[in-house]
């Protein structure tokens, strides 16, 4: 049992260094606002168009900021529950399913 829970240990440890190696991108405005975060959604660029910038006002470069940043971070969610998703379903495989927990639901 202790090595089941070290071996999920382990690949929750590759999932997050495999998503700290993944970035994913957030634009707003055509692109003239630009961020790129990891999957793990650690915020590694943020670029605003020279020209965008000169004309236009704080307000709307802070909503387009925010609309870029939320893109990204859920093409991150959807990156980070697929690779957990495939990790759960490969630990459930190697412990052979639910095992004894499986019958007592009717599974």
């Amino acid at each position: 049992m202790f090595d089941k829970l070290f071996e999920a240990q382990q690949k929750a440890e590759e999932i997050k260094k495999r998503l700290d190696s993944i970035s994913v991108r957030g634009e707003a405005e055509g692109g003239a606002i630009q961020v790129i975060v990891t999957a793990n959604k650690k915020v590694k660029e943020v670029k605003i168009d020279e020209e965008f910038f000169k004309n236009a006002d704080k307000e709307e470069i802070e909503e387009l900021l925010v609309v870029a940043l939320n893109k990204a971070f859920e093409q991150a969610d959807n990156i980070s529950q697929s690779e957990t998703a495939a990790m759960t379903q490969e630990m459930l495989g190697s412990m052979g399913g639910l095992g004894a927990l499986g019958k007592l639901f009717g599974k």
